[in-house]
């Protein structure tokens, strides 16, 4: 059995596009070049990588995998033009999308290997920020904090910003990295009020929170079973500057959660990675099968620190995810995803 494993960072945004044919911003395309080897990290010796230049790729994977702690391990890294001569049983993206799947299947990868249309979409509907208004409003309890509002009618985005609401963030329901997410404070300016009509044109509703006063990032990761059951797999502990991923911490669950507890206890951080996996067990209904990751950060109160449980869920692969493997010990791994 070998599955061919594909780096496709520019996954977000073409869940936004919604397109067959999708061409990536050039920061996308320069990430997947840069950084097609990773999925080496987890791949075996019998399994393909998807790059843009394999020896570029196998040059890296030459480079980095004793520092990673992988030895000696080989890797086969393949381009576009020999996908059609490859035996493959598997295709497993870093995140699933049409663009990814109508790309492989242009270069002769065999279409019995990808999901259909319709659970593209299902997966796609459920990458929709509603589906993190809808999980935020299920997490309630002592030591919890956080609000998020889908709001589709552009005057209804207006009139929360005119009315003298407090800073707030607007974000894009389909975006990544900082990319599509807005901060505001106030009453909004012609321009600002233009950049929500866009997004609400282009993706049919924009998502409203309050801005917190945020004291440290981290995350939960989990999987999604076929039989509909969601496991935890462990925290990630990462830093952003204005919303964009910068890097993930490498540590043992103990040192992560060492990090946190100064702030809040383990008993709550337990009752969160417990009620998202009953949770979101229910919000995905078996619609997707994989890896995801809810980030999360803890907040000054007015008295105390609190957790804002769910600030986003990505559903796919994460730079948090990658520091969960075990023979995974390369200290801050830095990418924007």
């Amino acid at each position: 059995m070998a599955t061919l494993y594909v780096f496709n960072p520019e996954h977000d945004l073409a869940l936004a596009s919604n397109l067959r044919n999708f061409t990536s911003p050039l920061a996308g395309r320069k990430m997947r070049a840069e950084k097609g080897w990773l999925p080496a990290i987890w791949a075996s010796d019998s399994d393909f990588i998807l790059v843009e230049d394999a020896t570029f790729a196998m040059d890296k994977w030459l480079s980095e995998r004793e520092r990673l702690g992988f030895g000696g391990a080989s890797r086969q890294f393949v381009e576009k033009k020999v996908l059609s001569r490859l035996a493959i049983d598997k295709v497993d993206p870093w995140g699933w999308d049409l663009a990814i799947k109508y790309e492989l299947i242009r270069h002769g990868v065999d279409e019995r290997l990808f999901p259909s249309d319709e659970a593209l979409e299902d997966i796609r509907q459920l990458s929709h920020r509603r589906t993190a208004v809808a999980l935020l409003s299920r997490l309630e309890g002592q030591g919890l904090t956080g609000q998020s509002f889908e709001l589709k009618p552009t005057h209804e985005a207006w009139n929360r910003c005119q009315k003298g609401c407090g800073p707030c963030v607007y974000k894009a329901p389909w975006s990544s990295s900082g990319r599509g997410v807005r901060f505001f404070e106030g009453e909004m300016s012609d321009a600002d009020m233009k950049w929500v009509a866009h997004v609400i044109e282009q993706q049919g509703s924009v998502i409203l929170e309050p801005y917190y006063n945020k004291v440290k990032d981290f995350g939960m990761e989990f999987y999604a079973h076929e039989d509909g059951s969601v496991e935890y797999l462990g925290l990630s502990v990462f830093e952003t500057r204005n919303g964009t991923y910068l890097d993930n911490i490498v540590a043992l669950e103990e040192e992560k959660t060492s990090l946190l507890t100064p702030y809040v206890s383990a008993d709550l951080l337990q009752y969160v990675r417990e009620e998202i996996c009953r949770q979101m067990a229910s919000i995905i209904n078996r619609k997707y099968v994989g890896c995801f990751g809810v980030d999360m950060m803890i907040v000054k109160g007015d008295d105390r620190f609190l957790v804002h449980p769910c600030v986003e869920v990505n559903l796919r692969r994460t730079m948090g995810w990658i520091a969960l493997i075990p023979r995974f010990r390369g200290g801050l791994l830095l990418g924007n995803s």
